[in-house]
């Protein structure tokens, strides 16, 4: 339930003018306005964690360059999260067991990207569309997971870069918002009604491994707005009615047509991504054997927070 005093309820319209109009005030117009470059990402300085809380503050999303190039560190990846509060991973099962993801293709016989053939090994990562070199359409991490296990906020940081391709496409999903909420607030109604979106139960050889999933795709979750979306057909079922169908339909529009704010960034070894969960893609890429592209990804249940301020 979104408080009514809430810039993001749909009839609060006072509320929501003022803060749209902050909000867009001096938002960049340049992915490479995200960068900061970071010396040592276990200890910010203050002039950068101030430059990464300003763009974080702004757009959701900050860039970090550090010097780590492909030095495998998993420990400074978290060390720089931790000093903007994300303690809380989402350890899911495909993670390593401190809970960061290692993304790197593991098989090339995905006959349907994301999909899993019956009856075959639920824990081989290659059968799953991030452990490929196939491109990742919109999306928000962890849109299939329960309330308790919200994904608030996620790093991505690049150790080894493909050959050629792998850039991500990247939208604050407050601006994703703004477009929907200007071109009709019956919208953003539609999206945030309680039965929106269903993840179908996923089931195994086992039986059911997890139950249908329903809930609003726009909702406010620790005095963040926040979106659960993917644009996949497969293992997704949104609701039937026009006003959902017309919001999905409207949204679409402003992910696929030129959308100011849509950043598109290549990640380079020792830069990373640090976000409350923005929408963004992956495209497709190539690398060779002896040096496979790597991302260490890791989701929170904690939105990015200035610790300066508490």
């Amino acid at each position: 339930m979104i408080p009514r005093h809430s810039p993001f309820h749909p009839d609060n319209d006072a509320g929501y003018q003022a803060w749209r109009a902050a909000k867009l005030e001096g938002y960049p117009q340049r992915g490479e306005d995200l960068i900061v470059e970071v010396a040592n990402p276990h200890q910010l300085t203050a002039g950068e964690y101030d430059a990464l809380w300003r763009r974080i503050a702004k757009t959701n999303m900050a860039i970090y360059a550090t010097r780590l190039g492909e030095r495998e560190d998993k420990r400074a990846v978290s060390a720089l999260a931790r000093q903007f509060d994300l303690k809380r991973l989402d350890a899911n099962w495909l993670a390593d067991e401190d809970g960061i993801s290692s993304l790197t293709p593991r098989d090339d016989d995905v006959s349907e990207p994301g999909s899993r053939p019956v009856g075959q090994d639920p824990g081989k990562r290659g059968d799953y569309i991030p452990y490929t070199h196939h491109r990742i359409r919109w999306h928000t991490d962890g849109y299939y997971n329960p309330p308790e296990r919200r994904i608030l906020a996620m790093t991505l940081h690049c150790v080894r870069q493909a050959d050629t391709g792998g850039e991500n496409d990247l939208l604050d999903h407050e601006l994703a918002y703004i477009a929907l909420r200007d071109a009709d607030p019956q919208h953003i109604r539609a999206l945030m009604a309680a039965d929106a979106l269903t993840i179908p139960a996923r089931v195994d050889e086992q039986g059911t491994a997890r139950d249908d999933e329903t809930g609003p795709a726009l909702l406010v979750a620790q005095d963040r707005l926040h979106l659960r979306y993917t644009a996949r057909t497969r293992s997704i079922a949104w609701k039937q009615d026009a006003a959902t169908q017309a919001a999905l339909t409207a949204l679409e529009a402003v992910l696929t047509g030129p959308t100011p704010g849509v950043f598109t960034l290549r990640l380079e070894p020792g830069m990373g991504l640090i976000c409350n969960n923005v929408l963004h893609t992956r495209a497709g890429f190539q690398d060779r054997p002896e040096h496979r592209r790597l991302l260490y990804r890791a989701r929170y249940y904690d939105a990015l927070r200035d610790l300066r301020a508490a």
